[in-house]
């Protein structure tokens, strides 16, 4: 019998990683929209709930800042500027607390800096937890086989409702009414039912 490994995330443990979702891949990415939605949801309810989250930006001088609809400023969240594609520079790897032993990954795209910001977490022996309707691609067919070669890798793919779920375990959590607010409504179909 295969063993399993099972991987349970929990505020304390747990750092959400936003991933150069900037203006000008607006018009080149499927589900733009959607995936900004869902990621501002997993933003404000990481916030509610004392998480540590990092943001970055994939050369910002050429493409532009972070997408105004994620209101980072808001929440106190400097975007990293980065040329890699991975998010795993120095400096966000810096700042994330030695118990963070869990990333929840959202952003763009998907077949590049999501995939190898991932492996270079997994390598780092991070549990990865890749938010499927937050995550998105310049097309279907390059989101879809990122995500299997994500799985492939050991990340976990879950949807938003279901990771916000678990951070908080039960309605009986301090924090449960605020969470509550950015999932009264469901979140908006990002297409992957069409992959």
């Amino acid at each position: 019998m295969a063993s399993r490994i099972i991987s349970r995330i929990s505020p304390k443990t747990s750092a959400l990683f936003v991933c150069d979702i900037q203006e000008k891949f607006r018009p080149i990415t499927a589900y733009y929209p959607e995936i900004v939605e869902v990621a501002r949801r997993m933003i404000g309810a990481s916030h509610s709930l004392g998480m540590h989250i990092v943001a970055t930006e994939q050369y910002p001088k050429g493409l532009g800042p972070t997408v105004a609809e994620l209101e980072l400023s808001k929440f106190n969240i400097s975007a990293f500027a980065k040329t890699n594609f991975s998010m795993c520079i120095p400096e966000v790897m810096k700042t994330l607390p030695k118990e963070n032993e869990s990333i929840i990954l959202v952003g763009i795209a998907a077949h590049v800096c999501i995939l190898q910001s991932a492996m270079d977490l997994m390598e780092q022996g991070k549990d990865v937890h890749v938010i499927v309707d937050a995550v998105s691609a310049v097309n279907l067919t390059e989101r879809k086989y990122a995500f299997e070669a994500l799985k492939e890798a050991g990340a976990k793919l879950r949807t938003s409702e279901s990771v916000i779920y678990e951070l908080l375990k039960g309605s009986g959590h301090p924090n449960f009414k605020a969470v509550q607010s950015f999932i009264k409504t469901s979140a908006p179909d990002s297409g992957l039912m069409d992959l």
